[in-house]
């Protein structure tokens, strides 16, 4: 379990760094012109991830969930491998990369990195509902997974129409 908890904090380390990326990006953006959208369902992101770090370490506390390495291990796989995407996508998008939504009016929309798949919409959503579901199974923390999925799948379509939305005004749609 030891090694479990280190491995959510490693986690919640990474997103503090978000955070110190994403607020000096949100100063680029806002020097330029940003418009920030979508506030109101911000908080509730936020609950969300802090909930995951939070109950997939908790429940495997609580109800003594074992370490199945057939299960474990690949998920450690996938968590490892949504960090690759995630900062893929961070880094594909530089300065424009937030955790909130903000579009500087006239810029034209990132083409590089991930984001050249024209199928792949919105990659970081991928990493993330991927990290959602492997983090807490990584110790069969399976109803921490299942919440996690089942409430970021509602808030993920909120997300999504609000981005689309504020990136229709963005040059290139």
């Amino acid at each position: 379990m030891t090694w479990y908890l280190v491995l959510v904090v490693l986690v919640g380390l990474e997103r503090v760094a978000e955070l110190v990326v994403a607020r000096r990006n949100a100063a680029w953006s806002m020097a330029r012109g940003g418009v920030l959208t979508g506030q109101g369902h911000y908080p509730w992101m936020v609950a969300l991830h802090t909930g995951l770090l939070v109950c997939a370490p908790l429940e495997v506390a609580l109800t003594g969930r074992p370490f199945l390495a057939a299960l474990g291990w690949p998920m450690l796989a996938l968590v490892v491998a949504a960090q690759g995407l995630r900062w893929w996508c961070i880094t594909a998008l530089g300065p424009r990369w937030n955790t909130q939504v903000i579009v500087v009016p006239g810029l034209p929309l990132v083409t590089r990195g991930p984001y050249r798949f024209r199928w792949l919409r919105h990659p970081n959503y991928v990493a993330v509902a991927v990290e959602g579901l492997a983090l807490p199974l990584v110790h069969t923390a399976w109803v921490t997974a299942l919440a996690f999925t089942v409430l970021n799948a509602a808030l993920m379509v909120v997300r999504i129409r609000c981005e689309n939305a504020a990136l229709a005004l963005a040059p290139g749609r």
